[in-house]
């Protein structure tokens, strides 16, 4: 089940932002959690940022933002992520498939994101579920953690009514 982020989500979410194994391909570099505290407090207000839960258990998350004006069909999947407990057990495909079900119910006919060219496991998933390739942003993300810069592929998914 996909729902909004609460404030008492705030350990989790820190935690899987932070963790090392799954901190590369998200937006924040490393950092304590008194830093982080503004970011979540602004994605909270934001309402953008969900949880993925199943039988009682919070495993993933992921970032949902509804474009505006005449590109309001089209919602941004950002910030996707599965706690490396959960990896390997096909919670990822069951999260995207619930996310496009949802962009479904609120009539977007289109959900797109961006992804590291190197997380080939997350491409894999995304094509898995119906996501294509569009293009490649040269240089997009900077890794300051690792003072280098990363390529990020463009992808797509047209929901069909």
């Amino acid at each position: 089940m996909i729902e909004k982020v609460k404030a008492s989500d705030f350990l989790f979410i820190y935690e899987l932002y932070m963790h090392p194994e799954v901190n590369p391909f998200l937006l924040y570099e490393i950092m304590d959690s008194e830093s982080f505290r503004p970011i979540f407090n602004d994605l909270l207000k934001e309402e953008i940022l969900y949880l993925y839960k199943e039988d009682s258990k919070t495993i993933g998350m992921c970032k949902l933002i509804r474009q505006k004006h005449r590109n309001s069909h089209i919602m941004y999947l950002g910030g996707v992520a599965i706690h490396p407990h959960y990896f390997g057990k096909g919670f990822g495909k069951k999260m995207m498939l619930e996310i496009i079900n949802i962009c479904k119910i609120k009539s977007v006919s289109r959900v797109e994101l961006s992804v590291d060219t190197h997380n080939l496991k997350a491409i894999k998933l995304y094509k898995s579920v119906g996501f294509t390739k569009e293009g490649i942003l040269k240089n997009y993300t900077f890794l300051k953690s690792m003072n280098k810069f990363i390529d990020e592929q463009i992808m797509s998914n047209l929901i069909e009514k």
